[in-house]
């Protein structure tokens, strides 16, 4: 395995996924001989997803062949958790005018050490509430009910049972996705011949 902080064993290309507190770095050689870093500045520039006012601003610095880019533990700490997207801008020195090379996107997850967060997605936390409601939902079948003057609905069993199918399906697309990231097919089956 490379030393992960050794800027010669950077990525090339951007982090599709980033750990809250981690050192991040990559590197992008593609545009280098384009763009000489003495003439422009290269600047990823990221927004939360929902348009929020977490913006985050990385610039490459020169690393011989290739621009480095690079975002200290203290930094990426202070990510906010959920899906990013960036764009990659070019600034020539001269005169200030920009130019957007690439876009893309990434997912800032939770660092389980220092946010004490829950690893599970939303689909997994969701469909664990749900089958709680669903086990419980025998000992307290009530589907509305007032107190002081105020009214309260509770969703159907019907409700219930749709809402977990939902659920049940984004836990296992999401599965699905992380067992192909990995490269690992999802058939249990085990062919034998004899």
């Amino acid at each position: 395995m490379a030393n992960l902080f050794d800027p010669a064993e950077a990525q090339e290309g951007e982090p599709s996924e980033v750990v809250t507190g981690d050192r991040i770095q990559w590197k992008r050689s593609d545009f280098y001989s384009d763009y000489p870093p003495a003439e422009y500045n290269a600047t990823y520039v990221a927004r939360i997803s929902g348009g929020g006012d977490s913006e985050v601003q990385v610039t490459g610095t020169d690393n011989t062949d290739s621009f480095l880019f690079t975002v200290s533990s203290v930094d990426s700490a202070a990510f906010t958790v959920g899906h990013w997207y960036w764009q990659l801008e070019i600034v020539r020195k001269s005169d200030s005018e920009r130019k957007v090379l690439d876009r893309g996107e990434f997912d800032a997850i939770p660092d389980l050490d220092i946010n004490q967060a829950d690893p599970r997605s939303h689909a997994e936390i969701m469909l664990t509430k749900i089958e709680s409601l669903l086990s419980g939902r025998a000992d307290a079948d009530v589907s509305s009910y007032s107190i002081a003057g105020r009214s309260l609905s509770k969703l159907s069993f019907q409700e219930l049972i749709d809402a977990r199918a939902y659920y049940l399906g984004e836990v296992r697309r999401e599965k699905a996705a992380q067992d192909a990231k990995a490269g690992r097919t999802g058939s249990a089956t085990i062919k034998v011949r004899f």
